[in-house]
């Protein structure tokens, strides 16, 4: 019996070991979480021609998110078809019929070829749905996980899982339909098959990619961050106010928003909590180091324009 199954398991070895050496190609995709992160990357995906799964916590959260991704589809077409509004309506027609939603993520994971995780931004949060995802995809599955991430390291994501060779990061930039970039993350167990196969999703998708190694805020935030808080302290010391700070930085550097103005739009909160990271990991390097400006604004809850002050007030 044992002589006769021999062959079986040889031809069986032989078959796994092409399908790992074989790059996979993205059809199916599975984006989890319903946000503005979110809906925008299952808009790109749907649009593009691949079929999308939208996961959130709620059936009225996912309301939510398919009315904006259809929204955002109407303001794309004007447009992109403006001599052709037939065309358009069959477009945004088109797009809509490629996405589904769902609120049980684990009930999709065995039929998708890529997971985008888009959801807080938190490692504990991160690391339990891929530990859970990982659980309920079998080993066979050649199922690619990939975090979206703007400042946690995905390393420490992929250990979470039994799959650390097929799984990057894919961080997309807000508002996803209309920013080009996409910054494409290999771990130092990330396959290059694995790697090859979220480049040609990123492309496919219409981005243009780019290739980092897994340091903290990969290549922009990276530069941002940095940025964004030097002038933040260049404002508690008193060497030029909010005001000039964001007009030199538009007129002296040609960049379209101050860093006062991009540290409200992105949220104070989230800004600290980017740097706060970065502090534990690097605790002496002076990029990193925390503000008490910034700390005591989002003490007070005032995060930015999404909840009308930050260093600016809105209406």
């Amino acid at each position: 019996m044992a002589f006769a199954t021999r062959p079986l398991v040889r031809a069986a070895s032989s078959a796994a070991a092409t399908a790992a050496a074989k790059k996979l190609i993205v059809k199916h995709v599975t984006v989890i979480g319903g946000g503005l992160m979110g809906a925008g990357i299952a808009q790109i995906a749907a649009a593009s021609g691949h079929t999308v799964v939208l996961v959130d916590q709620s059936d009225e959260i996912l309301k939510k998110s398919t009315k904006g991704i259809e929204e955002s589809l109407k303001r794309v077409t004007k447009k992109k078809f403006a001599d052709k509004p037939e065309a358009g309506a069959e477009f945004i027609e088109k797009t809509l019929k490629n996405l589904t939603t769902s609120t049980d993520a684990v009930a999709v994971v065995h039929s998708t070829d890529l997971v985008i995780e888009a959801i807080v931004e938190n490692q504990e949060i991160k690391n339990e749905l891929f530990k859970r995802l990982d659980k309920f995809a079998p080993e066979y599955v050649r199922t690619i996980f990939a975090s979206n991430t703007s400042s946690l390291q995905i390393t420490q994501l992929a250990n979470s899982t039994t799959r650390q060779d097929r799984f990057g990061g894919l961080h997309f930039f807000n508002p996803v339909p209309m920013m080009k970039l996409v910054e494409v993350i290999k771990t130092p167990m990330t396959s290059q098959k694995t790697f090859e196969s979220l480049v040609d999703f990123s492309k496919a998708v219409g981005k243009s990619p780019v290739s980092c190694k897994d340091t903290p805020g990969f290549i922009v935030n990276r530069l941002l961050v940095p940025y964004m808080m030097e002038a933040v302290r260049l404002f508690e010391r008193g060497d030029a106010s909010k005001e000039d700070i964001d007009v030199a930085m538009k007129l002296g550097a040609g960049y379209p928003m101050g860093p006062f103005e991009l540290l409200d739009y992105v949220g104070l909160d989230t800004s600290k909590y980017i740097i706060d990271g970065w502090h534990s990991l690097e605790p002496n390097n002076p990029l990193f180091a925390p503000s008490p400006l910034l700390n005591k604004l989002v003490k007070e809850k005032k995060l930015g324009k999404k909840t009308g002050e930050g260093f600016y007030k809105y209406k």
